[in-house]
């Protein structure tokens, strides 16, 4: 059942939104080459902490870390280790959540670690504004697969591979909450959107194809043909008008 999120609930989420950018934009300062994906984890654990909110993800499900960062053919969840470096030219991704006063925020982005080739800066643009282009579609009365179908067309437009096995997510109370969000084609029109749903849109490109396999940790997930993959998600709020982007500043 999709929540219907009252004015109350909407402004603690709100809140949690704008910590959750300001800590996305001090991660994307912090990042540098030599840094260890344990580096920017402890770092976002201390930030989020700092804002007097909870990491969202540190033992959700297992998860033992606050930050995911995903490196290269990484697509999500990938697994903070001191031994993983970032050289000059990765491309790197951060997927955080914070719970303020019990209510969820979850956001990702791409980042470039120093001076990246032009492939990857394409697809880190591509898959960002995948999601500017699915959520001119988040409006009250239109149906949920609306979004969907218009991050598909956007980035198969450039011959990129939209991940199918994961999947984006209603927020709230809970991390995950009805309904799922696929960021690729759908036939079924989906639910119709109502002013005060919370949705976490979050498209998943990969350079190649759109497979992906999961590592031995059974958490970090890679595309399948090791290409770069880009991950950008917000947190929104459906309205009466234009959707709410809660996790930009």
């Amino acid at each position: 059942m999709v929540s219907i999120k009252s004015q109350s609930e909407i402004a603690l989420m709100r809140e949690a939104g704008k910590i959750l950018a300001k800590v996305h934009e001090e991660l994307k300062d912090a990042i540098r080459p030599g840094m260890s994906t344990l580096d920017i984890d402890r770092l976002g654990e201390k930030i989020i902490r700092g804002y007097g909110c909870i990491p969202s993800f540190l033992n959700y499900n297992g998860y033992p870390a606050s930050i995911c960062v995903s490196v290269n053919d990484e697509v999500v969840h990938g697994i903070p280790h001191k031994d993983h470096i970032l050289y000059e030219g990765d491309i790197v991704s951060l997927d955080a959540g914070v719970i303020y006063k019990g209510y969820h925020a979850d956001a990702a982005r791409t980042y470039g670690v120093g001076k990246i080739s032009d492939e990857a800066a394409k697809l880190i643009e591509v898959t960002k504004q995948s999601f500017f282009e699915g959520i001119k579609m988040a409006k009250d009365g239109n149906h949920l697969h609306d979004i969907s179908n218009a991050i598909a067309d956007y980035c198969e437009s450039f011959g990129y591979g939209v991940v199918r096995d994961l999947v984006g997510h209603g927020i709230g109370k809970n991390l995950h909450e009805d309904p799922q969000i696929p960021n690729f084609h759908q036939r079924r029109r989906g639910i119709k959107l109502q002013k005060g749903m919370t949705l976490a849109i979050e498209p998943m490109v990969n350079a190649g194809t759109y497979e992906v396999a999961w590592l031995d940790d059974d958490w970090t997930v890679v595309s399948d043909d090791g290409s770069l993959s880009a991950h950008y998600e917000n947190t929104i709020l459906i309205t009466d008008g234009e959707p709410e982007i809660l996790t930009i500043l």
